[in-house]
């Protein structure tokens, strides 16, 4: 892999747009969500961003790749605590389907550079 900085990444730099995202559609939340919602949804989306450059910085590909595992994995949380602010209308449906939109998209990203990188480890060309 050529890059040489984790903010090259577009994974990084979608997932920086989430936590942006993120902050400004909780900051919205009702003021008793302070500790629960609120505060989980945050953490989750700050791990994103955060496991892919802890990857970036290890000395193995297949660390790398562990730290991408674990980005999608709070990827998913996000999702799914999104989907929860939704039912609790704390969230419209037209802003839900922006974050999905995007968690979607950081998926596919997170996927396809864990595929290149596992590839790079065997030799394959992906």
């Amino acid at each position: 892999m050529t890059t040489r900085n984790f903010r090259d990444l577009i994974a990084w730099q979608k997932a920086m747009d989430l936590v942006e995202e993120v902050y400004v559609a909780s900051s919205r939340f009702p003021r008793d969500e302070l500790y629960g919602l609120t505060s989980q949804l945050r953490r989750a989306a700050i791990s994103i961003p955060c496991n892919i450059a802890e990857g970036q910085g290890r000395r193995t590909s297949g660390e790398f790749v562990h730290f991408l595992s674990v980005a999608h994995g709070s990827l998913r949380e996000v999702e799914t605590q999104i989907l929860i602010a939704e039912r609790l209308k704390y969230v419209s449906a037209e802003r839900t389907e922006h974050f999905i939109a995007l968690t979607a998209e950081i998926g596919r990203l997170l996927s396809g550079l864990s595929s290149s990188l596992r590839a790079r480890e065997t030799g394959r060309s992906v």
